[in-house]
């Protein structure tokens, strides 16, 4: 910033574009659940950091991962490596699940989560894995995706799709019970809840060295890379 007040006065809108941009995606995301206020404060200082690509300093491995967007407002090539990334890290949890169910020809989703929807279904697949319930117990940064509620005598096994750290022990100590009844099985859907702010520094790292890979990835599909 210091440098665009001292040498480059002309960009000063360019770089008022790219943090405006920046910043309401991070409010956006923030409002809607998809980031926390530490990814979307990020994010912001990010955009603050680094309005433009640094091609005059750090140039890229990959000439033709440079993409217009990372030169107009770079922190959303950070950005969408950072979502790559965060996909990319679904795949393996979908793997993982699919590994797990072939080998304990245990159902993924038994009892009443039969009944959720399949677009929570799928976000849990993507996102956790099953875990007995005494190893999740142990592990204070693995979050229940799953909770219980009983009612009129009849237990509901219902998915709980943005676990949060504050009702944690709660919802363990129902599990539990219900475990010790043998309402349901020891197996529980469990997420290692990994902030964004991890994609989102691995996004950063790969964009300053390689690029944007999803531009990347598009000029491939597309063959003009």
């Amino acid at each position: 910033m210091a440098e665009l007040l001292l040498f480059e006065p002309t960009q000063l809108p360019w770089f008022g574009l790219s943090v405006g941009v920046s910043v309401f995606i991070a409010f956006l995301l923030f409002y809607a659940g998809g980031f926390g206020g530490a990814d979307s404060k990020a994010l912001m200082c990010i955009a603050l950091a680094l309005p433009f690509a640094p091609v005059g300093v750090i140039t890229p491995l990959i000439a033709s991962a440079v993409s217009p967007i990372s030169q107009l407002i770079f922190p959303i090539t950070i950005f969408g490596n950072g979502v790559l990334f965060a996909a990319a890290s679904g795949v393996y949890m979908i793997i993982r699940n699919l590994i797990w169910h072939k080998k304990t020809k245990t159902a993924l989703f038994p009892g009443t989560l039969a009944k959720e929807s399949v677009g929570k279904k799928l976000l849990v697949l993507v996102t956790g894995y099953k875990m007995n319930i005494s190893r999740l117990q142990e592990k204070w940064h693995i979050f229940p995706m799953e909770d219980v509620d009983e009612e009129n005598g009849d237990l509901k096994r219902k998915l709980v799709i943005v676990p949060k750290d504050e009702g944690r022990d709660k919802i363990l100590e129902r599990l539990s019970g219900a475990i010790e009844t043998q309402k349901i099985d020891r197996y529980v859907w469990a997420t290692p809840g990994l902030p964004m702010l991890i994609f989102v520094t691995l996004g950063l790292i790969v964009a300053l060295v390689f690029g944007d890979i999803v531009w990347l990835l598009v000029r491939l599909v597309l063959g003009a890379a």
